[in-house]
């Protein structure tokens, strides 16, 4: 049996106080090293509240990438898929995205004006949107490109731009996309005069040189027979991803007593998911039918 006097207690308890502090001092000592100091020179990369936050990924050296596996010229639907389907896998990894836009090799991804996401570190929002896109392409190639082999990891660089306003967002969108019509009836005419005239690159460039848009269209039509307004939407206005309410209809069974049968029941559910568009974002149609990514709540 145990006894304790009252000054073996007092002891006790001041040899227990000792330990405490001097774990607590080698606990400080620890957390408070004396490289630290290196942390100061970590820039500030903070990016302004209440601008719109815009992530761009391009493609690197993409012209070489996709003469080595064989892309369809001059647009391979499986490719831009691909794209999307990356671009879709970011938005769902990081939900602060609330619109993206894409065509040919890069994808631009707006995140919400509020979002206050790794405290809106530009090095933060770059970094993982062009890690997760990349590492997406590369996982989702196969299901894309089943007869064609990855020779070697693609590459994608990225910037982050701040827009102040909605219009000066706006007006930034509209510029991709003006780019990608800009680019898709050059390289339309472009290969068409390779591929069906038989001229060569440097030939077909000559060709064009000093051309505007009515010339192009123009040797298109009257060329090849080819009228520029019916290529496919996804080529000629790329590609925007917007969350959206879907209903989900399917088939769900009803759990009833024992001595009856059990049935199957349509049940309907509304759910939000990214849903791929080939319209006009220059216009104000499109702004009017999704007024939710601009709103302020978001």
């Amino acid at each position: 049996m145990w006894v304790f006097s009252t000054a073996n207690i007092c002891s006790l308890f001041a040899a227990t106080s000792i330990t405490l502090r001097r774990c607590l001092s080698v606990g400080v000592t620890m957390a408070k090293s004396k490289f630290e100091y290196v942390r100061d020179f970590e820039a500030d990369d903070t990016c302004l509240p209440h601008c719109w936050v815009v992530v761009r990924l391009d493609g690197r050296n993409f012209h070489r990438f996709a003469e080595k596996h064989n892309f369809v010229k001059p647009n391979d639907s499986r490719a831009l898929q691909l794209m999307t389907k990356c671009a879709q896998t970011v938005m769902e990894e990081l939900e602060d995205i609330v619109i993206a836009y894409g065509h040919s090799d890069e994808y631009s991804f707006v995140f919400r004006r509020k979002s206050n996401w790794f405290k809106r570190r530009a090095s933060k929002f770059m970094t993982l949107v062009a890690s997760q896109f990349a590492s997406s392409y590369v996982f989702y190639w196969r299901d894309y490109f089943e007869d064609q082999p990855l020779l070697y990891p693609p590459g994608f660089d990225g910037r982050v731009v701040l827009y102040p306003s909605n219009q000066t967002l706006k007006d930034y969108l509209s510029w991709r996309q003006a780019d990608c019509h800009i680019n898709n009836l050059y390289n339309t005419v472009f290969w068409a005069l390779i591929q069906q005239a038989g001229l060569t690159p440097v030939q077909a460039q000559q060709r064009l040189k000093g051309t505007l848009t009515a010339d192009k269209n123009e040797i298109l039509f009257s060329q090849f027979h080819i009228n520029y307004n019916d290529e496919p939407h996804m080529y000629r206005k790329g590609t925007v991803l917007v969350w959206q309410k879907v209903d989900e209809v399917r088939a769900q069974e009803v759990r009833l007593p024992a001595e009856m049968e059990g049935e199957k029941m349509i049940v309907t559910r509304t759910r939000n998911r990214l849903v791929p568009l080939h319209c006009d974002l220059i216009g104000d149609a499109f702004w009017k039918e999704h007024p939710e990514i601009l709103a302020e709540e978001n």
